[in-house]
């Protein structure tokens, strides 16, 4: 299937239920590895409130015959910007739509929400266990402590 965003001009959708994910054929597909995507400054709205709430996710899969098109993911990403659901919506969300989609080997993904009222919620998501001999770096984030 050929990528629709990829060396196209794209658009950021209105919602994550409007966006398309493009994936490619994994160009090692007999190999296994680790994919990391980051995005340290993800949006959403608070579904209560309204007012915008802002995470550190951190995705790491394993692929199996394909992987995400980065910039179809960036522009899934980016259509959160004015969807309202929870943290966990939001976090447990994206990881399993990419799951149920490129259908990985494996996947998992952090989301590190920044406080609102004084909490920060984090939230964590994969898909089982990673394979054993899975080489799975720390998701690296520091646990929050305020202003240091």
């Amino acid at each position: 299937m050929t990528p629709m965003h990829l060396g196209q001009t794209s658009h950021l959708p209105a919602s994550p239920e409007e966006a398309i994910l493009d994936y490619v054929p994994n160009p090692r597909p007999s190999t296994l590895y680790c994919v990391r995507f980051v995005a340290p400054e993800f949006t959403s709205l608070c579904p209560v409130t309204g007012q915008p709430d802002f995470a550190h996710l951190v995705i790491d899969y394993a692929p199996d015959a394909t992987i995400v098109e980065s910039k179809s993911l960036k522009l899934f990403l980016g259509s959160f910007r004015n969807h309202a659901a929870f943290h966990e919506d939001c976090t447990v969300g994206i990881g399993q739509r990419l799951f149920e989609e490129m259908k990985p080997t494996w996947l998992r993904i952090g989301g590190y929400w920044y406080p609102r009222g004084g909490i920060p919620i984090d939230v964590f998501w994969q898909s089982g266990q990673p394979p054993a001999a899975l080489w799975l770096p720390d998701q690296g984030v520091a646990p929050y402590r305020g202003r240091g």
